[in-house]
């Protein structure tokens, strides 16, 4: 009897440790693969505890020029999703660690392979191509998620890609991103009441890396420190820039926390402009703990703007080059311009995400 008993007690454990087992699967974390810090935090916020998020790079990496490690590849070949931003911005890197991954889940074309700047409309798409004319992104500025707009589009649109590849936790996930909604569009309507004195201000960037933040506030960007996308300061080019900020008289020089700030601080010290570090992305400064602290901390940075002097025109410049703008100012898009676009999968699996549904 005694034995009987114990058998019977094994018996249950395994099977109980079976039902645990096969529920396990369904109910286990979805592994995402993110490119970047941003869409890694986007994914959380949608995600919560029913995803297990690794981000392939840090604040402080230029995601163009990433190599595509054998730590990487073992990531993406156990990813149930992949997010990154796309506009050829991992073009780079990206292919290789798909074709190396062996992941049929997130290859192109499939709902696990999603990228951000496919879904909305993007800036300074080129006209035309031209290598000549530096690393030009053909399907335009793949630096998205620094307008807020934008971003929650793109979190309305991930969140049904994730239910395509989680269908037991859709109602999780849009649910949590009806809720990130609600705060994300309160937060917008607070920075850009709190923003509105920096529109029709004007500064000098490196690269175009922050075109999207400054269309959407309004500031211009009289100068670039790159003489072509992706090519390094000259000296020649720096005088040239020298000559154009005695002549536009900008605030500042904008550098992300991934840039060398050489180039921007030689131009400070001839011109007396501040340089200010922006984060870029979450984790770029200790105050960007997520997208919100991202925007708030950037937000914050940006309003030294208004306290700081303007260049003084007395001081020589010593050029015989007539001053340019480098890079042309951005025209301001309203919110009514911005469209989601729909991404193309196998079968046509995207669906339109409505604001109206209602979560559980």
């Amino acid at each position: 009897m005694k034995i009987n008993r114990i058998s019977k007690a094994i018996f249950r454990c395994v099977l109980l440790v079976s039902i645990m087992a096969a529920s396990g699967v369904a109910h286990s974390a979805l592994r995402i693969f993110a490119c970047e810090p941003e869409w890694a935090a986007l994914a959380e916020e949608i995600g919560g505890d029913r995803v297990k998020v690794f981000t392939a790079t840090t604040p402080f990496q230029d995601a163009h020029h990433i190599e595509a490690r054998p730590s990487l590849i073992a990531k993406v070949r156990r990813a149930d999703m992949l997010i990154c931003t796309g506009a050829e911005l991992e073009v780079g890197w990206l292919p290789l660690l798909l074709r190396q991954s062996g992941n049929d889940a997130i290859q192109i074309g499939q709902p696990g392979y999603f990228l951000a700047a496919e879904v909305v409309d993007r800036l300074e798409v080129p006209e035309r191509l031209d290598r000549s004319e530096g690393d030009i992104h053909a399907a335009g500025n793949p630096h998205v998620h620094l307008d807020p707009r934008r971003l929650l589009l793109i979190a309305q649109a991930f969140t049904e890609r994730l239910t395509l590849v989680d269908p037991d936790n859709a109602d999780w996930y849009r649910a949590r991103t009806e809720d990130f909604g609600r705060r994300w569009q309160q937060a917008i309507h607070r920075w850009q009441a709190g923003s509105s004195q920096l529109q029709g201000e004007s500064v000098v960037v490196y690269h175009t890396a922050f075109s999207y933040l400054l269309d959407w506030l309004g500031i211009k960007a009289v100068a670039d420190l790159e003489p072509k996308p992706g090519l390094p300061p000259t000296t020649a080019h720096l005088a040239k820039v020298l000559a154009t900020v005695k002549s536009s008289q900008p605030r500042a020089i904008l550098v992300a926390s991934f840039q060398d700030d050489k180039a921007a601080a030689w131009l400070a010290d001839r011109s007396g402009l501040p340089v200010i570090r922006l984060p870029f992305t979450v984790g770029g400064d200790p105050a960007a703990k997520d997208l919100f602290g991202l925007f708030e901390i950037t937000l914050s940075l940006l309003q030294g703007l208004q306290s700081s002097s303007r260049m003084h025109p007395a001081v020589p410049v010593g050029l015989s080059d007539s001053p340019r703008a480098v890079a042309s100012p951005i025209r301001p898009v309203n919110s009514a311009q911005l469209h989601l676009r729909p991404q193309k999968t196998t079968g046509d699996l995207v669906s339109p995400f409505s604001s109206g549904r209602s979560g559980v």
